[in-house]
């Protein structure tokens, strides 16, 4: 740790974060999740595990005067066996809304997976200290982003002048909840994902339950969103029930309609979009599941390939075409009923002429100037005076939904 400032140690609590819907107080310090608790106990996935843990969105809020600040954190780094490191995880700083810095962690624990053998192994490692200094001397909004693609434990925040947390500035909650591409999947920095991009170009506070492989219509899921305040909602859906073939045509249409009712339990008036998938042609017509490519893994080239087969479409077997088709429909009969219901199809952000100039590297995420066009096309679309969050103050609005973003809505577990 630097000695060369009078450093003030504050306590890391709910009121100092956004974005997170929990945190568990761990050995280390405070771990923040983006599912409570009682969503995590009804489903063992690793994967879902690990995504979820994984601080898409989440920030420190804070108002100071402080020229240097340190986070001490633990992060838990990814690697893929045969494969180069990861990059270490990003952390953005922006002050009074401007970028105003990155930085990463070294250390931390390590994970391991081993893609051809379908195992992980955890590695524990040392806590690492992440340092901004050099900051104006003028009282200030300062925003730390966690890195979106690495599990982080918070473990200290000292700065050289007292902080406080960021007051209420009157601004909507949005609440959105997606696949790997909301998370963030292949995004330079926290706030270079498409939902990161589209908030700031809104003026809106995000929530991001963003869940990568994990966007698959679980009824723990919907209610995490039906119990969090906002006054915005959005639902891009469809590409996970695909490249993990978990359901049939029969079976989807139904449980879209659970989800949306149970989100439309607590929250019957609030703008709720749904969005279908960006055009990807591993998926249009050829039906899941997707796995990895693993040839050009050593040489640190991942990419994906689809594994059914369209003849198994008339099995009832899903593809991106179908799942347009059947969200388009359904939201087109429920809206009968629910006039703040919206359809978004998810070829307006990202279509065939944008794979053309913008090819997926993988085959299924997009790169970080793929993230800002679907990041710049979503808030034009949604967030224009006429689109379906442009104007709206739902009557159902839960007034906590402002109180500090998302930090009345989080609760700290002992674990």
């Amino acid at each position: 740790m630097s000695t060369e400032h009078h450093w003030i140690t504050t306590p890391l609590t709910a009121d100092l974060l956004r974005g997170a819907l929990e945190l568990e107080r761990t050995a280390h310090g405070l771990l923040p999740h983006r599912l409570p608790a009682r969503a995590r106990a009804q489903c063992a996935d690793p994967q879902l595990a690990m995504a979820e843990s994984q601080p898409s969105g989440v920030r420190l809020a804070l108002r100071t005067r402080a020229t240097a600040i340190e986070l001490d954190t633990l992060p838990t780094k990814r690697r893929y066996a045969g494969a180069p490191p990861r990059p270490d995880g990003v952390y953005d700083l922006i002050v009074d809304g401007r970028p105003a810095g990155r930085g990463s962690v070294t250390g931390g624990n390590t994970l391991t997976v081993d893609m051809a053998a379908g195992t992980a192994e955890h590695r524990p490692g040392p806590v690492g200290t992440l340092r901004f200094t050099g900051l104006p001397g003028t009282l200030k909004d300062v925003e730390i982003w966690l890195p979106h693609n690495e599990t982080t434990e918070l473990v200290a925040l000292r700065t050289d002048a007292p902080v406080e947390p960021v007051p209420d500035r009157g601004r909507r909650v949005w609440l959105h909840h997606g696949s790997s591409i909301s998370h963030g999947s292949d995004a330079a920095s926290p706030t270079a994902t498409w939902p990161a991009l589209a908030a700031s170009l809104a003026g809106v506070d995000l929530i991001n339950l963003g869940l990568s492989g994990s966007a698959l219509l679980d009824p723990f899921t919907a209610r995490a969103l039906r119990d969090t305040p906002a006054d915005l909602i959005s639902l891009k859906i469809g590409i996970n029930l695909v490249n993990t073939d978990l359901m049939r045509l029969r079976a989807f249409a139904p449980a879209v309609h659970g989800f949306l009712d149970l989100i439309r339990e607590k929250r019957p008036t609030t703008p709720l979009l749904v969005v279908s998938p960006l055009y990807c042609p591993l998926h249009e017509d050829t039906p899941g599941p997707t796995v990895p490519d693993l040839a050009g893994l050593g040489a640190g080239r991942l990419r994906f390939r689809a594994a059914g087969d369209p003849a198994e479409r008339a099995a009832g077997k899903l593809t991106l075409s179908v799942v347009r088709e059947e969200l388009a429909r359904i939201v087109r009969q429920r809206a009968a009923d629910d006039p703040h219901l919206h359809y978004l199809d998810g070829r307006d952000l990202y279509g065939e002429a944008d794979h053309a100039e913008l090819p997926l590297p993988d085959g299924l995420h997009p790169d970080t100037e793929t993230h800002r066009r679907i990041g710049e096309r979503f808030a034009a679309r949604a967030f224009a005076p006429a689109g379906p969050f442009g104007a709206a103050q739902p009557s159902d609005h839960c007034p906590t939904a402002r109180e500090n973003t998302c930090s009345s809505v989080v609760r700290t577990s002992e674990s």
